[in-house]
C-alpha cells in the first residue's frame, strides 16, 4: 500500500519505476554462471542495490573490478559495524583484512541478514578477486589495507572534534574515493584525480549516511556505534542518545541541521570531480550516488523523523535519478534543485542558518556558473498535470500484471 500511495501522489514516477524494474531484471540476467562470480554479483545487488544497477553499465573488466572493490569494502564495513564482535577480535581482522583477500578458504561470521551471508561465504569473493587483473588486485588490496588500519584506529578513539570526524570519514570513505580513482585510471578510461577531490567524493557520501542513520546507530545492539562528533552534538544535549527523546526535539533538529551543513562543505569538490569525467558509463557510476546524497540531505534537513524512524527519498525519485542522470547538465540541475528545496527549509532563527545559507549559495552559484541549467529538464521540482486517480490505479494494476507475467515466464 505504501508504494501505491506514493504513485498516487507522484504518478509521473510510474515510467521510471518500470524502467528501473526492467533494468534490475536485465542486470540479474547478466550475472555470470560460475558460482563464485554469481555469488559476488548477487550479494552486491542485495547489500548495495543502487550501485549494483549502475555498475552493470561499466565495461566488463572494470565492472568486475568495481564490483569487487565495493563488495570487499562492504565486508570490511560489516566487521567494523558489528558491535557484538569483541575489540580484541575485531581489530586484528580489520588490520589484516587485505591479506584475507588472497585466501580462498577465509571467512568470518559476523553481521546480520545479507551481510552475514556475505561474511559466511566470503571465500567466493576471494576466489573471484584472484581472477582480476594484477593492477586491479593491487589497487583493491592497498585501499583495503589503509581503510582497515583507519577503522582499527577509531575502534579505540572517540570522534570528539570535527577534525576527528573528517579523519574517520577519510579512513572509511575518502580512501574509497581515492581507490575508485585508481581503478578508473588503471582501466585507461580516466585520468587520476587529485587526492582532495577523491576524498571529498567519499566524505560527502559517508557524512550523508552517518547523518541519516542516527537512529539505527544509536539503537545498535548490544551497544551503539555512533560517530557524530561531540564538538557538534554537545552544543545541544549532554548525551548523544538524548537527541532521540521527544522532549529534546527542537535541539535534536538543530543538531541535525548542523550535521547536514557540515556535509554540504564537500559538494563543490564533488561537482568539480564529476565535471572531469569523460566516459559516459563511468560518469553515471560516479554521479548517481552523489545526486542521491544531496537528495537525502534535502530530505533530512529540519526533519524530526530522522530521530523517529527511517528517512529516505521515495523510490520513484530514486528511479528518476538513476534513469535521468546522464549528462553534466543533469547533475548540476539536480544539485541546483535539491539545494533550492533545502534552502526553502532553512529557518532564520536556526543557530546555523547563516552558515547553511552561505554553503547553499556557493552550490547554487557553482551550478549556475556551469552554464548548463538551461539544458536540462527538472524532475526534482515539478509542477506537472493533475492525473485522474482511477486512471493511475488502472495503470499500476496493468504494470503489476505485466511484470508478474514476465517473472512467471522466467521461471
Amino acid at each position: 500500500m505504501g508504494i501505491l500511495r506514493a504513485i498516487l501522489r507522484h504518478p509521473e514516477d510510474i515510467y521510471p519505476l518500470m524502467k528501473l524494474k526492467v533494468a534490475a531484471q536485465y542486470a540479474e540476467k547478466q550475472i555470470p554462471s560460475q558460482p563464485h562470480w554469481a555469488f559476488s554479483y548477487t550479494m552486491l545487488h542485495k547489500v548495495s542495490p543502487s550501485f549494483s544497477l549502475v555498475i552493470q553499465q561499466l565495461p566488463v573488466e572494470l565492472r568486475d573490478a568495481g564490483m569487487h572493490f565495493l563488495l570487499v569494502l562492504r565486508a570490511l564495513d560489516t566487521v567494523e559495524d558489528d558491535t557484538s564482535v569483541a575489540t580484541e577480535v575485531k581489530v586484528p581482522i580489520l588490520m589484516s583484512f587485505h591479506r584475507h583477500l588472497y585466501d580462498r578458504e577465509w571467512h568470518f561470521s559476523c553481521g546480520t541478514k545479507d551481510y552475514k551471508v556475505l561474511m559466511d561465504q566470503f571465500c567466493h569473493v576471494s576466489t573471484a578477486f584472484l581472477e582480476l587483473g594484477r593492477q586491479y588486485k593491487e589497487a583493491i588490496e592497498d585501499i583495503t589495507m589503509r581503510m582497515g588500519e583507519g577503522m582499527a584506529k577509531f575502534i579505540y578513539k572517540e570522534v570528539e572534534t570535527i577534525d576527528d570526524y573528517d579523519e574517520y570519514c577519510h579512513h572509511v570513505a575518502g580512501i574509497v574515493g581515492l581507490g575508485l580513482s585508481k581503478l578508473l585510471c588503471a582501466s585507461g578510461k580516466e585520468d587520476m584525480a587529485s587526492d582532495s577531490l577523491c576524498n571529498s567524493m567519499g566524505l560527502f557520501l559517508q557524512k550523508t549516511k552517518i547523518t541519516r542513520d542516527y537512529l539505527e546507530g544509536i539503537n545498535e545492539v548490544p551497544k551503539c556505534r555512533m560517530v557524530w562528533p561531540r564538538q557538534i552534538w554537545s552544543k545541544y544535549v549532554n548525551k548523544l542518545e538524548d537527541l532521540k527523546y521527544e522532549e529534546n526535539s527542537i535541539k535534536a533538529v538543530q543538531c541535525l541541521n548542523e550535521m547536514v551543513t557540515n556535509a554540504l562543505s564537500h559538494v563543490e569538490d564533488c561537482l568539480n570531480y564529476i565535471s572531469t569525467l569523460r566516459d559516459p558509463a563511468i560518469f553515471r557510476f560516479c554521479a548517481i550516488p552523489q545526486v542521491m546524497a544531496i537528495g537525502t540531505l534535502a530530505k533530512c534537513y529540519n526533519n524530526i523523523e530522522v530521530f523517529r524512524g527511517v528517512v529516505k527519498i521515495r523510490r520513484g525519485l530514486t528511479a528518476k535519478v538513476i534513469d535521468r542522470t546522464r549528462t553534466k547538465a543533469d547533475v548540476y540541475g539536480a544539485f541546483f534543485d535539491f539545494s533550492c528545496i533545502l534552502k526553502s527549509k532553512v529557518e532564520y532563527k536556526e543557530p546555523n542558518a547563516a552558515k547553511t545559507l552561505k554553503r547553499l549559495e556557493v552550490i547554487l552559484r557553482t551550478c549556475k556558473d556551469s552554464g548548463t541549467l538551461n539544458k536540462r529538464q527538472s524532475y526534482v521540482i515539478q509542477s506537472g498535470p493533475n492525473y485522474n486517480s482511477a486512471l493511475v490505479v488502472v495503470l499500476v494494476v496493468i504494470v503489476a500484471i505485466l511484470l508478474g507475467y514476465q517473472s512467471g515466464n522466467r521461471h
